[in-house]
Order: C-alpha cells, then sequence, then structure tokens
C-alpha cells in the first residue's frame, strides 16, 4: 500500500510539473514561429493544458481500462468548475471582459451535449470516437480563426501576450517541450498504476477512482493557472483556462480513449456523473452570462460552485463505500 501511494503522489507531481514545462515549451516553440499569442493561447495552450487528461487517457485506454479515462475526463471537468474556478472566484471574482472568451463558452455548451448524445447508449465505440477526434478537429479549426479574427485589444489577447514567453530560444523551448512530454508520460504511468491499485484493494470502480483521484491529480495544473491568473487580475486567463481545457478533455480525452479501446460505461456515468457535467457547465454560463453589461463569476457563485462540488465528491465517495 505504501507504493501505491507513493506511486500516486509521485503520479501528481510529474503531471503538475511536466504540465508546466510542456505548456512553456509548446507556446515558446509556437511564439519563436511567429504565431500570434491568442492564437496561441486558444489552442496550443488550451491543447497543452489538457496533456495530464490525455496522456493518463491512452495510458489507461492501452492497458484495456477505458473506464478510467472516461472517469478522468467527466471527473475533471466537473472539478475545472466547481474546484477550480469555484476557488478561484472565492479569492477574488472573475470578470469576463474577453468578447473571444464569451464566444467560447457557446462552444463548451456544443461539445457538452454532444458528448451526451455519444453517451445515451452507454457504450463508446471506436466510431464515437471518431466522431469526437472529427469534433476536435473542426474546434481546432474554428478556435484558430477565432484568434486571428479577434481584435489585438481584447483583454484575453493582452493577457495571453503578456504571458507567453518571449525571450526562450527556439533550441530550449523545444529541450522543454520534449522533457515536459516525457515527464507527463512517466507520471501517467505512475499514477494510472497507483489508481488501479487503490481500486482493486477498496473494490471502488475504476469510474469513480477516475472522477475523484485521479481527476483531481490531472487538474491541479489548471487549478494552480487559475489562481496565479486571477490574483495577477488576469480575469480571462484565469476563466479561459478552464473553458479551454473542458472542450480538449471531452474532446481528446474521451475520443482517443474510445478509439483506442470501446467500452461498456456503468449506467451511473450517464445517471449520475454526466448528468452533474452537464448541470455544472449550463451553471456557469448562466453564471458569467452578461445580463446587464457586467458578466463576472462572484465570490458568492464562487462558493456555491465548490459547495456543490464537495456535496457530489461527499455522496460518490459516500456511495462507494
Amino acid at each position: 500500500m505504501l507504493w501505491t501511494i507513493f506511486e500516486v503522489l509521485a503520479g501528481f507531481v510529474l503531471l503538475v510539473w511536466g504540465a508546466d514545462r510542456f505548456v512553456h515549451g509548446a507556446a515558446s516553440t509556437a511564439r519563436n514561429a511567429g504565431v500570434s499569442p491568442l492564437l496561441i493561447g486558444l489552442t496550443i495552450v488550451a491543447f497543452a493544458t489538457s496533456a495530464p487528461e490525455i496522456l493518463v487517457s491512452v495510458v489507461a485506454a492501452l492497458r484495456a481500462e477505458p473506464d478510467l479515462a472516461v472517469g478522468n475526463a467527466i471527473g475533471s471537468n466537473i472539478i475545472n468548475i466547481g474546484l477550480v474556478l469555484g476557488v478561484t472566484a472565492m479569492l477574488q471574482p472573475i470578470e469576463m471582459r474577453s468578447a473571444t472568451l464569451r464566444r467560447e463558452m457557446p462552444a463548451l455548451l456544443a461539445v457538452t451535449l454532444l458528448t451526451v448524445s455519444l453517451f445515451l447508449d452507454n457504450f463508446l465505440s471506436r466510431i464515437d470516437g471518431f466522431v469526437m477526434l472529427t469534433g476536435l478537429f473542426i474546434v481546432m479549426v474554428w478556435l484558430a480563426r477565432l484568434g486571428t479574427r479577434s481584435v489585438e485589444t481584447d483583454p484575453l489577447a493582452v493577457e495571453f501576450d503578456a504571458e507567453i514567453p518571449t525571450d526562450v530560444r527556439m533550441p530550449w523551448a523545444i529541450f522543454w517541450l520534449v522533457v515536459g512530454l516525457g515527464t507527463l508520460l512517466v507520471g501517467a504511468e505512475l499514477l494510472v498504476d497507483g489508481a488501479i491499485e487503490v481500486a482493486t484493494v477498496f473494490g471502488v470502480s475504476e469510474v469513480v477512482i477516475g472522477i475523484t483521484l485521479v481527476a483531481l491529480g490531472t487538474s491541479l495544473p489548471e487549478l494552480a493557472v487559475s489562481i496565479v491568473s486571477v490574483m495577477k487580475n488576469e480575469h480571462g486567463l484565469a476563466i479561459g483556462n478552464i473553458v479551454g481545457s473542458n472542450i480538449f478533455n471531452l474532446l481528446a480525452v474521451v475520443g482517443i480513449a474510445a478509439s483506442i479501446h470501446p467500452a461498456q460505461l456503468e449506467p451511473s456515468v450517464l445517471s449520475l456523473h454526466m448528468f452533474v457535467m452537464v448541470a455544472f457547465t449550463l451553471v456557469l454560463f448562466a453564471m458569467t452570462y452578461d445580463y446587464d453589461g457586467k458578466s463576472e463569476l462572484s465570490r458568492v457563485e464562487g462558493f456555491a460552485l465548490f459547495g456543490a462540488y464537495i456535496a457530489y465528491t461527499s455522496y460518490v465517495v459516500a456511495q462507494s463505500v
């Protein structure tokens, strides 16, 4: 059991550090290649921040454990909204000042509904996986066009411009990209190993372990980025990081897992966990919608999101023991 705990904790640490280095390397490489900061942020950084979830999904699916991958994706989206945005907004209200970000929110809703439609038969086939990967390609193209058409004065563009490194030489950027990817892979291997052993020891389903333990570990980079961003008054990054990550979590993480290994899902995936994920997404959309010319996630709303996450997690854990 001590080795299992070590595997889980080491996996967490390597995923957090590897994600930071991978994002740093990917963003620096793109900037050196002349890509605009907003386009880098909307596509490369958004995809890179989901790298922990993606690699965990690949490792789990290759080991014929697709339930772990699906639970990771669903749980990460719930944690990103309930825990990450909840805690961040409790620290400081998050203002939605970016027109680009407001266009991303309906895209997250559309992707969420697409995922629900594919889950309705409680089975994820390779065709479902290919549909989601096709959706990923379409979203990437749309985000690229959005990034090139948005005005340079958009707050989100300004924040990405300030955060994406400009002084990293190309050899070092590629070095950190490769090191980050390698570290993520090792961290994913350790975390999946530990998670499977935890599920076996406690007799808990891999979906539940994926939704709770694994999802928490793979969402730690998003938590760090959002808290640091809001403290720097970069509100667009704080919430844009989550919106982009949630889109990629569903399309890339679930899409890759289903393409590698089809899965017969537990009934609770659709009846409970997907329902909760959709509810969190709809609530976030409602909370950040511009009703009166001022769109923000307040401390009260942050507390409500965090409370809902704690209640959901407590219920899942109570039902599993």
